[in-house]
Parts: C-alpha cells; structure tokens; sequence
C-alpha cells in the first residue's frame, strides 16, 4: 500500500510539473512571440529544450523545497501531506490558467504544502526560519526585477535614443531569440525543481532515503515533464503576459528578459525558490514604467498583483481541507 501511495505522490508531482510547464510557458517566450522575434510554435519547443537543460543543471533548490517548509523525516504522514499538497496547488493552476492569470505556481505549491503540513502535524511542525527565507525571496524577487527592468530599459533607452526605431527594433528583434532561451534555462533551473523537491520530499518522509539528494530518475522525469508541459504552450497567460500590461517592442522584450532572467539565475545559484511569474511580470511592468509610465496598463496589473497576494492564503486553506479530506475518509 505505501508503494502505490508513494507512486501516486509521483504522479502528482510530475502531473504538477507538467501543468506548470504550459502554465509557465508564457514567463519564457510571450515577450519574443509578441514581437514576432519567434513563430509561437518555433518559441514553444525552444523553451521546452532549454526548460530541460536548465531543470538538469542544478538541485539546491529541490533540497530547499524538500526541507525548507517542514523535516520530511519527522512526519509519520508525510507521503498523504505531500498528496494533499500537490492536489491543492494542481487545482488552483488549472483555476488560474482557465483564466488567464498569470498566478505563481511557486507560491502554490509552498502554500499548499505548508496548509497540508499544518493538517497532518500541526504548525509546530512548520519550519518557521527555513518557511521565513522561502516567504522572503517570493516577495522581494519582484521588486528587484522591477528594478532591474526598469534600469535596463532606462540605459537602452539612452543608449539608442538618436538611433532609426526601425533598425533598433530590427536588432533586437535577433536578440530576443537569444534572451528568450536564457529565460527558458533560467526557468527550468527553477521552477522544475520544485516538483524534483517534493518527490524527495515524499521519499525521504516514506523512508525510503535518508537525505535530500535528487536522485537521478527523479532529476530525468522531472524535467521532462515541465519540457512535455512546455511544449504544449498556455496560449491564455502568453496573451496577458505578451499584449494586455502594455505593448511590448523587441527592445522592450529583449530588457525584461535580461532583468528577469538574471535575478532568477542568482536565486537558482543561492538555492531560493522564487516565482517566476512575479519576477519576468514584475520586469515587464519596470520596463514598461521605464519607456512611459502611463502606457502600462496598470488596471491588468493590478489583476495580476491580486492573483499574487491571494495564492499563499487560498492554498493554505485549500491543502488543509484536502487532507482532512484524505484523513477522513480514505484512511
């Protein structure tokens, strides 16, 4: 019973991974496919390559996932607190993606464990420095993408202010196709490992490791999964995310996805979970505030700031109605 237990935590995991994978597209190519640097289909399977190079490339984020929110090794329940969390953040991206909102599946998935782990063991189970330093990267991530896109649209601005807007859209439109690829290995150095932390997570919790090392398989299947999801795009959220905050020329899409990819790389490097819809949304509003203030649409924004504040809380509560639901009536 545990072995099929712990495969169905496998299959929610990957199952998460693949939903963020077309859930999350949009952070990676809406820039380049608004601009037309990149054909849609041509940008999709781009970052559903580069997603996966980047997802094999680093693990300090799993092990920080893994460990950060609560000890797997001292919940005698940990593999159904880990089900009653994917259940809960698998629900709420599908929700937002049915929408168009460009919501966190970061934030879903820490709120939803966190709620499951404060069901199943109570809050004195939360790791509170380890939930604190995750809490403080999501929201600090944001703002510094809004600063760095706002300063990099800033120098380009004056940098090619006496230039032909024809022949700067012209280069940068090229550019885009190299920027979008770094987005792409950014958010995979990331985001995948999110699923790669909870399926250790669970391994740990059921015994069947003492560590949380990322073993291979689960390295392998966790990145193909967000590349399959990726390749099968989340054309609503690229909408919102490429064409509704403002209207974005190849300068501007090469700017926020300089400034978004980079501060997502330094978290991956320092073993940070951040959200990748807040940092590469976050970046496109600096850069739009950058080129002219009053052409954000800042209604849309405040939509999305919205979706941002109420994820954790929502999570929270729904992971804990879903493992009472599994402590009550399937055990």
């Amino acid at each position: 019973m545990d072995l099929m237990v712990l495969s169905v935590v496998v299959i929610l995991a990957l199952g998460f991974d693949f939903i963020n994978g077309f859930h999350d597209t949009a952070n990676a190519i809406a820039t380049s496919v608004s601009t037309r640097a990149l054909k849609p289909r041509v940008a999709i399977m781009m970052a559903a390559v580069m997603n996966f190079v980047g997802a094999l490339t680093f693990t300090g984020v799993a092990k920080t996932i893994g460990s950060g929110v609560a000890n797997p090794a001292d919940l005698p329940n940990g593999v159904e607190i880990v089900i009653a969390a994917l259940v809960s953040a698998i629900v709420w991206n599908l929700i937002t993606w049915w929408f168009g909102i460009p919501s966190s599946s970061s934030h879903a998935l820490i709120g939803s464990l966190a709620g499951a782990v404060i069901a199943g063991a109570g809050t004195g189970s939360i790791n509170s420095s380890g939930m604190l330093d995750i809490v403080k990267a999501l929201l600090i991530s944001p703002l510094i993408a809004f600063a760095a896109g706002f300063i990099i649209m800033w120098i380009l601005k004056r940098i090619f202010a006496r230039s032909s807007p024809h022949q700067v859209n012209k280069g940068f439109r090229f550019g885009q196709i190299i920027t979008a690829a770094f987005q792409s290995f950014s958010h995979g150095t990331n985001d995948a490992q999110k699923a790669m932390g909870i399926i250790t997570f669970a391994l740990v919790a059921a015994g069947i490791q003492d560590t949380m090392d990322v073993p291979l398989w689960v390295k392998l299947s966790a990145a193909l999964a967000m590349a399959l999801g990726t390749s099968v795009g989340g054309w609503k959220i690229i909408k919102t995310m490429g064409t509704k905050i403002f209207k974005i020329e190849p300068i501007n899409g090469f700017a926020a996805d300089i400034g978004s990819a980079a501060v997502i790389l330094t978290a991956t490097l320092i073993h940070l979970p951040v959200s990748t819809t807040h940092v590469i949304t976050s970046s496109i509003l600096g850069v739009g505030s950058a080129k002219r203030f009053s052409s954000v649409r800042w209604s849309v924004a405040g939509r999305i700031f919205v979706a941002w504040i109420i994820t954790i809380p929502i999570t929270v509560f729904m992971a804990y109605a879903v493992y009472w639901v599994i402590d009550n009536v399937f055990y």
